[in-house]
């Protein structure tokens, strides 16, 4: 099947006058759902003036795509976790944005070509979460529903199934429910229960399951997800507190989800026959670097790059915002986000190891799966 696959996308490739990169491909193609750390300019098509978007500068000032240096919707100064796993998977940067490839309607060969990225940034595991501002996660598998469709009227079911077989599916997504989960407690000046966080990570590992459990009906089999990040040491957090310490509270939240998530894979893998997944371990690995910036080279693991106030945590980043000379020293880009050197470090250690910043494979492991042995 891998060869049928292997010898479709270089006859597509020859009709569309598609050159493959130098590096041999791991995957035929990559799916990308989730937030704004994996959003490569879907909110950019999104109307609203409430929508995130990251399509002014400083945003991509040292972007090294197409075009030189410029805001592409990126929440970066350069590329995102996503562009740096396809890279490693033998990809020039992720897939495009689904948006925009509808726009300029070049959704289909695209689809089949390289893939698409339906993430988008402000999203949540919820549809209430950020409600209106962002296309939430069941949508998104809509929108991959819909692609899949078109593609089979493209080229029939059999193909598209082993293609999707031979596919790698990245998910990131989760911090923008806990966080507007805690923001809601706290305005109402309620102390979060036990019953109160088991009711929301229920809502969410719910979710969680109908979003992997869809996307396997319709053919997915290498799924890598990325857990929710260390959302309480980002400025934006730290800038509210006296010392710009983390905050625990809001560590607790993402731990506890993270924990929840983790079982529910181990649970669901079993009874999704073929299904192979690796979990990416975000937030411990954004706990072990900025425990030990100077290891890796960074000179600041507590201060937004582009930003504004206290720690550059009390803005996003913004034409008018100041901005740091050695982006490559700072872990975060923004009030919220990564830097390109620091998304490039966690993808690689997500795709290549060590060991206990994924489990039960690493990226690269689930990548080099074979589709027929996937097959149920």
């Amino acid at each position: 099947m891998k060869g049928v696959v292997a010898g479709l996308v270089m006859v597509l490739s020859a009709l569309a006058g598609f050159r493959p990169g130098k590096t041999a491909r791991a995957v035929p193609a990559i799916y990308v759902l989730g937030d704004s750390s994996l959003d490569v300019g879907n909110n950019n098509y999104l109307p609203g003036n409430s929508v995130p978007r990251a399509n002014k500068p400083f945003h991509g000032v040292d972007f090294p795509g197409p075009g030189g240096p410029r805001p592409t919707g990126r929440f970066s100064n350069g590329y995102n976790v996503a562009d740096f796993i396809a890279k490693n998977l033998g990809f020039e940067r992720s897939p495009p944005a689904y948006l925009s490839l509808k726009a300029h309607r070049r959704l289909i060969g695209t689809a089949l070509l390289r893939g698409v990225s339906y993430a988008s940034a402000g999203a949540g595991i919820l549809d209430s979460t950020g409600a209106g501002n962002n296309i939430p996660l069941s949508k998104q598998v809509q929108y991959f529903h819909s692609t899949r469709a078109a593609m089979e009227a493209k080229l029939g079911s059999a193909v598209v199934s082993d293609l999707l077989a031979e596919s790698f599916f990245l998910i990131g997504i989760g911090s923008n429910d806990l966080i507007q989960f805690a923001m809601a407690q706290q305005a109402k000046n309620k102390s979060t229960t036990q019953s109160d966080v088991a009711a929301l990570y229920g809502s969410l590992i719910s979710n969680y399951s109908a979003t992997i459990t869809d996307l396997y009906m319709m053919g997915a089999r290498k799924i890598g997800i990325i857990n929710v990040g260390l959302s309480g040491c980002i400025p934006m957090v730290r800038a509210h507190d006296a010392t710009g310490a983390c905050n625990d509270g809001t560590n607790e939240l993402a731990a506890g989800f993270n924990g929840a998530l983790e079982s529910f894979l181990a649970d669901l893998a079993p009874r999704l026959p073929g299904l192979a997944y690796s979990l990416a371990d975000g937030f411990a690995h954004r706990q072990a670097l900025i425990a030990d910036p100077q290891a890796q080279g960074f000179v600041n693991a507590t201060s937004a790059c582009c930003g504004s106030g206290r720690l550059g945590g009390e803005a996003g980043c913004l034409p008018t915002s100041n901005i740091c000379g050695d982006r490559d020293g700072y872990v975060y880009w923004d009030w919220v986000h990564a830097t390109q050197r620091a998304a490039k470090i966690a993808a690689d250690a997500f795709f290549h190891g060590p060991a206990q910043f994924t489990m039960p494979l690493t990226f690269k492991q689930l990548a080099e799966k074979k589709g027929a042995d996937l097959m149920e």
